[in-house]
């Protein structure tokens, strides 16, 4: 008997599509369903909240969102619109990204929630993955899990005390940076050499070096841009395409899905002069692991981070990457930070003058880490300067943070008309947080927490409320130094200065 393929009109084949199509709608409409009672069960046993929502007049992709923060960005008025934005919506809202939910926030507990308390809750979006991975790869600034703990574990030894109280790191390219400042009164663009400086600084180590804040910490081998008639070429030409693949990365990140648009072959030209470039000297340490001149020069030397990447049987891609990453972290936050400070004492000579009484007590002798960490004032004109500026984000235009939820979670704030009612935060949902916003909180700061005040740090006594450097696991392990780093700028002034 020949087999029954047809049943009416309906061939067995499309009996069978139709079969497992419509088990795969139910498979889906039940999960669904199981879902939205699991999530139900969870808002009601927190007590979750509806939070504010920005009034979209595109609301399907938030289009009109978009293009405004673009309009702002382009007039370099996106930080203002920003925190107006909060001042007008509260503390916690909503906005559609392309059809994704991102929640913005400027409360201390969400922010403490997303960075410690529910640390494993959140991880990097695959936004700032796909726009940091082609140039810095699997490092400890665009890796979660393992993969994080691992880069951290590489990195930590070298932010120990011993690694950051050393300022002769600093102090040749300082002179040098100062030789460039003219003395007859003439106008000078200060972030062009503090962005100089903060690619050269450094200190030799047997050939091989680490790097913390410049190249020569680094690579062994300063740009030396700061040098007049005697720069080195393909140091300038890679420190012009670090800078130009930074700002491309930053653009791409904003951009999301639409940056497969906008295709640049100057970008992935730069990406590959960059990694040739670190790649020589990461080789050079490899070298050196080979013939054993590592291990020979530890009872001489430092402990020096691509040297011990190195001896620690390493590859060369994962000391690239990781190279890398320390570069993109201690580079632009220092020079902005350096800048704006300049900037406003400038503008404030009576800050600028008491700044300089207490710098001027050190008298000839050389400022050390314990010094230093004594100069009070100095370290309030520093608090400050992160309270009311952008200096220690990556990318100023965008002064925030965020992570994306990893699982259904709970923030502790945010929800019902007052705000103070937890939300709930789905799966893939994005939780951004704006230091820029928070740190300009009157409730916190005063009535005056636009104005540059060192003095309110003498009794101000904050939390979650200040985040310069983020907080929690993945709080920035080079704080310390990045601060001390800074504080040679003014004590090697001469007093004539």
């Amino acid at each position: 008997m020949a087999p029954i393929t047809h049943f009416g009109e309906y061939s067995l084949s499309t009996i069978i599509l139709f079969l497992v199509g419509s088990t795969y709608i139910l498979y889906t409409l039940i999960q669904r369903i199981v879902l939205y009672h699991q999530r139900s069960q969870v808002i009601r046993q927190n007590g979750c909240k509806p939070y504010a929502k920005y009034p979209h007049k595109e609301p399907f992709l938030g289009l009109d969102l978009f293009f405004l923060n673009i309009g702002y960005s382009r007039a370099r008025k996106f930080l203002d619109h920003s925190l107006k934005r909060y001042q007008a919506h509260g503390n916690t809202f909503a906005t559609n990204f392309f059809g994704d939910n991102n929640i913005h926030t400027i409360e201390p507990e969400n922010i403490k929630t997303v960075l410690s308390v529910r640390f494993k809750d959140f991880e990097f979006s695959p936004r700032r993955v796909s726009a940091l991975g082609p140039i810095f790869g699997k490092g400890i600034f665009t890796t979660d899990g393992k993969e994080w703990e691992h880069s951290r574990t590489m990195l930590r030894p070298n932010f120990t005390r011993s690694q950051v109280a050393d300022l002769d790191v600093f102090e040749s390219h300082i002179k040098k940076m100062i030789k460039r400042i003219p003395t007859n009164g003439e106008t000078v663009d200060l972030s062009v050499l503090f962005f100089m400086l903060t690619i050269d600084s450094g200190r030799k180590s047997n050939e091989v070096l680490i790097f913390v804040a410049a190249t020569e910490f680094l690579f062994g081998q300063s740009t030396d841009v700061l040098d007049d008639g005697t720069a080195n070429s393909m140091g300038e030409r890679f420190s012009d395409a670090f800078t130009y693949a930074t700002e491309q990365a930053g653009k791409e990140g904003r951009l999301g899905r639409l940056a497969v648009l906008f295709p640049n072959k100057k970008y992935r030209e730069d990406v590959k002069y960059i990694h040739n470039y670190v790649r020589v000297f990461v080789d050079k340490a490899l070298a050196l692991r080979k013939d054993g001149s590592l291990d020979s020069s530890e009872k001489e030397e430092r402990y020096t981070f691509l040297a011990e990447l190195a001896k620690n049987g390493h590859g060369a891609k994962t000391i690239q990457d990781e190279l890398l990453n320390i570069l993109l972290a201690g580079r632009d936050t220092t020079a902005s930070l350096l800048t704006i400070l300049w900037w406003i004492l400038a503008r404030r000579k009576d800050v600028f003058e008491k700044l300089r009484e207490e710098v001027m007590q050190l008298g000839s002798e050389r400022p050390t880490f314990e010094k230093i960490k004594d100069m009070k004032y100095l370290r309030y004109c520093m608090n400050e300067i992160v309270l009311t500026q952008p200096a220690l984000r990556l990318y100023p235009i965008v002064p925030a943070n965020g992570r994306q939820a990893a699982r259904d979670t709970v923030l502790p704030v945010g929800g019902g008309p007052d705000g103070k009612s937890p939300i709930f935060v789905k799966k893939g949902d994005m939780v951004i947080y704006s230091s820029w916003a928070l740190h300009r909180r009157k409730d916190f700061y005063g009535e005056d927490a636009d104005e540059f005040r060192p003095e309110r740090w003498e009794k101000l006594r904050v939390s979650w409320e200040y985040i310069p450097f983020n907080g929690g696991p993945r709080i920035c392990i080079g704080q310390q130094f990045a601060l001390t780093g800074e504080i040679p700028s003014f004590s090697f002034l001469p007093s004539s200065s």
